[in-house]
């Protein structure tokens, strides 16, 4: 048996007990991660003070858009008070989503821009469920996100996930 050194971590392949977990639940495929032989990035085209940001996050405009789970754009001034997280997966009795700046930082950004390091923000943010299926984000929502980000002349996007 080899002893392990409790000064360094051991790692746990998370891939390996995902698809550990999900043959032992009776599917009869491993999991499967999503890859891209092409990701869609690109080089910018002009400095990043130059450049129109849009912020993107997984929470939800309140909590039935939390069920709904659809993509959205909502308006970045006046600053929400609060997004909807409860339906996503975080460590509730460890953390809170209390402080609207921890994961959707519209004041941070708009502090950027007053400093010359960011051009300027979007008028809106934008809102994109996380559900466990390439095909659907892949096909259809991130599609929709592209195509918000376009209205609104989005140089780059930041996204802000829970």
């Amino acid at each position: 048996m080899i002893e392990q050194d409790p000064t360094h971590r051991v790692a746990v392949s998370y891939i390996d007990k995902s698809r550990e977990y999900y043959l032992n639940k009776g599917f009869g495929n491993p999991y499967r991660w999503a890859t891209y032989a092409h990701a869609p990035f690109q080089t910018l085209s002009k400095p990043l003070n130059e450049c129109k940001i849009g912020l993107v996050t997984t929470a939800a405009l309140d909590e039935a858009g939390g069920e709904d789970r659809q993509v959205y754009a909502s308006p970045t001034q006046p600053i929400p008070d609060s997004l909807h997280t409860w339906h996503l997966f975080w460590h509730k009795k460890a953390t809170h989503t209390d402080d609207l700046g921890s994961f959707m930082p519209i004041n941070h950004m708009n502090t950027f821009v007053k400093n010359g390091r960011i051009g300027t923000l979007s008028t809106r943010f934008y809102g994109i469920p996380t559900k466990f299926s390439q095909r659907l984000t892949k096909e259809i929502n991130a599609p929709k996100l592209l195509k918000l980000c376009q209205e609104d002349d989005v140089d780059v996007a930041f996204l802000f996930p829970l």
